[in-house]
């Protein structure tokens, strides 16, 4: 056995008590390669961001860092620019040979929601090594919007692999070969780069970028935020737009991006040498994402772009980041778009599901 586990394996964890949790999970949490993590009841508002450490404890940490404790249990607002940790309702029991990686959902990251998991022990964010056995903790930190949430939201998910899974190169040219992974020319590279869509062939809008003062966004409130009260649109005229400093924006891989059944994939960020931005959160692409979509054409990626330090000109077709395939060590009984509410499938430039569509 080794690679990425799909869903019908996340359910054997589930029975030999693996993955545990309180309440139990439920069916609707089971994606085709990864587990959905839920919010518990409470959040601690802590000083800064912080890793444990090895030989010790989330909940000591606490001890040093917090401020003050929020009640969930009728929904509460995590403030914009402030850190909360928040216990899950999931914890692990990880076998020997099983590690696990998390990262936030994709309508997480449309709302500059910075979402990482935490452990007993860690030395990283979103990394957790085999046979770790204990609680799980995200960290949150709203950057653009504030944000009403409650308890058994789900914010992030796991994902749990069994050995080497990740394509090199030269597997990756040849699964290009064999199943097209991008609509025209493959940028192989240690991953499949992908570049953004700044020259649309019937509009000139490219992207949005968040207002900086807006009201809460409700996390349970799913296509009814009008986008004028939360975003200004970003068009551009001659192929370039110009990032601004800390600012962030909502743009769209020029590639259509394909994820055949026998494989899953992970947004990461580009080489930083190429300039002053980056793709802001990685993010799982799900076995099945832009298959027999659109025709068969795949489905484009949405980008969560931060610009740092100084203004930087983002340029038609630029490289901004790149995917890393992961082979499954099955194929998953469920595909995402396939049966089960996948909101992105088939998508071009589209906010958070929060919006609503015009």
């Amino acid at each position: 056995m080794t690679g990425v586990l799909s869903s019908q394996q996340l359910r054997t964890m589930i029975a030999e008590g693996q993955l545990s949790a309180e309440p139990a999970i439920i069916p609707e949490q089971i994606q085709p390669a990864s587990l959905d993590l839920r919010l518990g009841a409470v959040a601690y508002r802590v000083r800064a961001s912080f890793l444990t450490g090895a030989n010790a404890t989330v909940a000591g940490r606490l001890k040093e860092f917090e401020m003050h404790q929020v009640d969930l249990s009728q929904g509460a607002v995590l403030e914009k620019g402030c850190v909360y940790v928040v216990p899950l309702m999931e914890s692990l029991n990880l076998p020997k040979g099983i590690q696990a990686v998390a990262n936030a959902k994709s309508s997480t990251g449309r709302l500059d929601l910075l979402t990482r998991t935490i452990t007993d022990g860690g030395v990283e964010f979103d990394r957790i090594p085999q046979g770790y056995k204990g609680p799980l903790y995200a960290e949150i930190c709203p950057r653009s919007f504030s944000v009403l949430v409650r308890p058994g939201m789900r914010l992030n998910q796991i994902r749990f692999r069994d050995g080497q899974a990740v394509l090199d190169d030269t597997a990756l040219q040849a699964l290009h070969a064999e199943s097209p992974l991008v609509d025209g020319a493959a940028v192989i590279d240690d991953g499949l780069g992908f570049s953004v869509d700044l020259q649309p062939t019937e509009t000139t809008l490219v992207g949005y970028r968040a207002k900086p003062h807006t009201g809460v966004i409700d996390l349970d409130r799913i296509g009814h935020y009008n986008p004028a009260e939360y975003w200004e649109e970003v068009h551009a005229e001659n192929g370039h737009i110009i990032l601004d400093p800390g600012a962030f924006y909502i743009l769209v891989s020029r590639e259509a991006v394909h994820i055949p059944p026998a494989y899953a994939a992970e947004m990461a960020p580009y080489l930083a040498m190429v300039g002053e931005f980056r793709v802001h959160y990685a993010g799982f692409f799900d076995p099945g994402f832009g298959h027999d979509a659109a025709g068969g054409k795949g489905s484009r990626g949405v980008l969560e772009v931060r610009c740092h330090e100084a203004p930087f000109v983002l340029e038609h077709g630029q490289i901004v980041g790149r995917l890393v395939y992961e082979k499954m060590d099955m194929v998953p009984d469920q595909l995402y778009g396939a049966g089960i509410a996948s909101n992105y499938q088939g998508q071009g430039l589209k906010l958070s599901k929060h919006f609503r569509t015009a």
